[in-house]
C-alpha cells in the first residue's frame, strides 16, 4: 500500500469512526474482518499485547504476529495480516517486474465498500489501479465497519475482456458482495459496461480454507496472466497446490526473515 493510500484509509476511518461515536447508522469501511472464530478472537486479544505476542516479520506495509503465522498451522481461518502479507510478497517481489497486474488487500477492499467517489478515485489513481489491465480483490463477506466476516473470495477484474470474473471455494456464498464492489469501482475504472462473470472453480473440502483458496487462486490466475494476458480458458486448480500452500507460506515467512 502506497503512503498516501494509508493516509487515505486513515483519514477515512477517523471520520466514519466520529460519525459512529454521535450515532450514526451508516456502515463505514475499516478492515475487512478476520473471519469471526474463536481463534482469531483469541488473536485480537493477544494483539493488544506485544510481549505476549511478538512480532515474528514486518515486510513492506504488512506485520505478522506470532498469533498470526499459528493460524497456518491449521487447521484455522485465516484472517487480513496472512492474506495482507501475501498480497504484499506478490507485489514487492514475486511480479515486481509485470506493471500490468495490482494487488489490492483485503483492508483496503473492504474500504472500498464505503468510500465516496472522490475518495475512491484518488485512492485508485494512488495505486494507478484506474487503468491497469488486471486487479486483483481479496474480498471478505463483512457487511459493517466493525471486525467480523466468515467467508474469503476473490474477485478478478480484466480490463481486455471486460469482465469482472469471482471464484467463490464455497458455491456462490459471497456473490453478492462481489457485485456490491463491482458496481461500486467500475465507473472509477471507465468500465460502465463490464459484466460479472461467476467462476466454476475448486471447493474447498472444509469450512475453514477459504482463505487459502484466495491465496492459491490468486497465485494461480496471475501466472496464467503472466502468460496468455487472459483469464478465459484459465485450467482449474489442483487439490494438492491447496494442501501444500500453508507449508509453502510457513517457508516463505522463515525466508524473509520471520520467525514460525
Amino acid at each position: 500500500m502506497l503512503p498516501q493510500d494509508r493516509k487515505i484509509l486513515r483519514q477515512h476511518t477517523r471520520q466514519n469512526q466520529s460519525s459512529n461515536q454521535t450515532g450514526s447508522s451508516r456502515r463505514v469501511g475499516g478492515k475487512s474482518g478476520t473471519p469471526n472464530r474463536s481463534n482469531n478472537n483469541h488473536h485480537s486479544k493477544m494483539s493488544s499485547n506485544s510481549k505476549a505476542d511478538p512480532i515474528s516479520l514486518s515486510f513492506h506495509d504488512s506485520c505478522l504476529r506470532m498469533s498470526d503465522v499459528q493460524l497456518l498451522h491449521g487447521p484455522r481461518w485465516l484472517n487480513d495480516q496472512i492474506l495482507s502479507f501475501y498480497y504484499e510478497y506478490l507485489t514487492h517481489m514475486k511480479y515486481k517486474t509485470n506493471d500490468d497486474i495490482v494487488f489490492i488487500a483485503p483492508e483496503v477492499t473492504q474500504c472500498m465498500k464505503y468510500m465516496d467517489d472522490q475518495e475512491l478515485e484518488q485512492l485508485m489513481d494512488q495505486n494507478k489501479a484506474t487503468r491497469k489491465p488486471f486487479i486483483f480483490f481479496a474480498l471478505n463477506d463483512n457487511m459493517s465497519f466493525e471486525a467480523g466476516g466468515t467467508h474469503w473470495s476473490l474477485l478478478v477484474f480484466s480490463r481486455p475482456e471486460k469482465t469482472f470474473y469471482h471464484f467463490d471455494s464455497y458455491g456462490n456464498n459471497n456473490t453478492s458482495n462481489s457485485v456490491e464492489l463491482m458496481n461500486k469501482v467500475k465507473e472509477t475504472m471507465d468500465m460502465r459496461s463490464a459484466k460479472f462473470r461467476p467462476m466454476r472453480c475448486l471447493q474447498q473440502a472444509n469450512d475453514y480454507d477459504c482463505g487459502i483458496h484466495v491465496i492459491c487462486m490468486t497465485d494461480h490466475i496471475a501466472d496464467y496472466l503472466n502468460r496468455y494476458e487472459v483469464i478465459d480458458g484459465l485450467p482449474p486448480l489442483q487439490v494438492d497446490t491447496v494442501k501444500a500452500k500453508r507449508t509453502e507460506l510457513l517457508k516463505l515467512i522463515l525466508s524473509l526473515g520471520g520467525k514460525g
